[in-house]
């Protein structure tokens, strides 16, 4: 190469190191690679769901599991959460006038003990 076998020797490590380090940024950069696609992988199955397999149980994909939000804060036929709140709201109002207007039998029965 040069002529010179101690430099050359240097020249040859040089390109050796060189084409080590080449070989290790490109392992690092597919490590990644692999790491965004399982990353990918997870979130699509998430996304779409799984089916049941030996051993596994089944798993609603996103889609679905929202329907199932959907369902409990809109009004039906009384059995979502949205309607639930309303129905202690109302009763909390109606007691809350009550004691304001002084008909609470509750309170009136405390009243008459004291």
């Amino acid at each position: 190469m040069t002529g010179n076998g101690v430099l050359d020797v240097f020249v040859v490590a040089g390109i050796v190191a060189g084409g080590l380090g080449l070989v290790a940024l490109l392992g690092r950069g597919l490590r990644r690679l692999w790491r965004l696609g399982q990353a990918m992988d997870d979130f699509l199955d998430d996304w779409q769901g799984a089916v049941a397999r030996p051993g596994v149980p089944a798993r609603a994909g996103v889609m679905e599991r929202l329907g199932v939000i959907e369902h409990e804060v809109r009004h039906n036929d009384g059995s979502s959460l949205k309607d639930a709140v309303r129905r202690v709201e109302t009763k909390l109002d109606a007691h809350l006038k009550e004691e304001r207007e002084g008909t609470n039998a509750f309170f009136k029965v405390q009243e008459m003990e004291e």
